[in-house]
């Protein structure tokens, strides 16, 4: 099992990957998402530079902003700081686009995308098409070492839908889902996944990497899941997962995609988001405030303790283990932690010493 954070992407605070490492994470996700945080490649140099150890990579890149062989050229640019050690994290856009009103990248060229990214990271030459306009386009001087395409930088797709998740079998050479971590979430992804793979004629191998992007707290003895301190280090991230359900009910209006951690604040939610003040039309700006940072104080209420459990992995020290050493024997790799910005340091470290040390 790796144990690792994403972070909120601030470049000035870059040095919380290097805590990270000094603390023994093994790799460090550093998301995409230009209305909220800041630039994630220039935030990935500065870390490659001053790491040496610890895994770095998109935490997830986001193919709507940026075309491809710009994100292919700027993962191999990172690579060429920390060669081997990159890894190119992706997903459609779900919050990036979301957070404009825009809807992420359609199934289709999400495939698309993926296709070209993969060769263009080769060093191949790949027909792209731009504007309806099809050219062969490949890395000019790779002899002068501009980039780094000697060393693999592998494609960890990032889907919780059945197409995206057959995308990830398709091309990727790993997943990062939400809820991974509970039982039998991983299994059942896997199953789609598999599929993918069989359609394009791929079959995966035991190196196909498996991650649960969520939070973690160690509860001291007796503390409850409704403590103060629970809710302040895990509401940033429960906050997020209850906007990234009603982002999918809105569009869906299937019951059905609403988590049984949610279904007690599920009609309580939807009421206070159709109560904004913001406008109906520019809704998404409130909705994703605070977004994986912050908990909006308004939104306090909905963190209860059947959300954080249902999203977060919660307890003591013991309790914790035995989830993780279970996820693992259903197939997880790896898990990430996405704390509060403001107490990330706290929640690693004790994450680092209560669980890491006796997993």
């Amino acid at each position: 099992m790796e144990f690792s954070l994403t972070v909120a992407t601030k470049i000035d605070d870059w040095q919380l990957i290097k805590y990270a490492e000094d603390l023994g994470y093994d790799r460090a996700w550093v998301p995409d998402s230009q209305m909220i945080w800041s630039d994630c490649y220039a935030t990935l140099a500065l870390a490659a530079h001053n790491t040496s150890r610890i895994k770095l990579g998109t935490g997830v890149s986001i193919p709507g902003t940026r075309i491809a062989p710009v994100t292919a050229h700027s993962i191999a640019s990172i690579n060429r700081i920390a060669p081997g050690r990159v890894f190119l994290g992706i997903g459609t856009g779900h919050t990036a686009m979301r957070v404009m009103g825009m809807n992420p990248m359609k199934i289709r060229d999400f495939r698309e995308y993926l296709r070209v990214l993969r060769a263009l990271l080769r060093g191949e030459e790949v027909e792209y098409t731009l504007d309806g306009t099809t050219r062969t386009i490949c890395f000019l001087h790779q002899d002068l070492q501009f980039l780094d395409l000697e060393h693999t930088v592998p494609i960890l797709v990032a889907a919780n839908g059945p197409l995206a998740l057959k995308s990830a079998g398709a091309y990727g050479d790993g997943l990062i889902s939400v809820f991974n971590e509970q039982p039998g979430m991983l299994q059942a992804n896997l199953d789609l996944v598999k599929q993918g793979a069989q359609q394009n004629g791929r079959t995966l191998d035991a190196d196909f990497h498996t991650a649960a992007l969520t939070s973690a707290l160690v509860l001291q003895p007796g503390e409850k899941l409704d403590s103060e301190r629970v809710i302040d280090e895990c509401g940033s991230w429960v906050a997020a997962a209850l906007h990234f359900v009603y982002e999918i009910y809105r569009y869906t209006r299937q019951e059905d995609v609403v988590p049984e951690s949610f279904t007690d604040v599920w009609d309580e939610y939807c009421a206070y988001v159709e109560k904004m003040e913001t406008p109906e039309e520019k809704r998404y700006l409130q909705i994703h405030n605070g977004h994986c940072t912050f908990l909006m104080p308004e939104e306090r209420r909905f963190i209860t303790p059947k959300a954080i459990a249902g999203t977060c992995l919660v307890g003591e020290p013991a309790a914790i283990v035995e989830q993780l050493r279970q996820a693992e024997r259903e197939g997880l790799k790896e898990v990430t932690l996405l704390p509060p910005m403001a107490s990330a340091r706290k929640v690693l470290k004790d994450f680092a010493d209560e669980v890491m040390r006796r997993y």
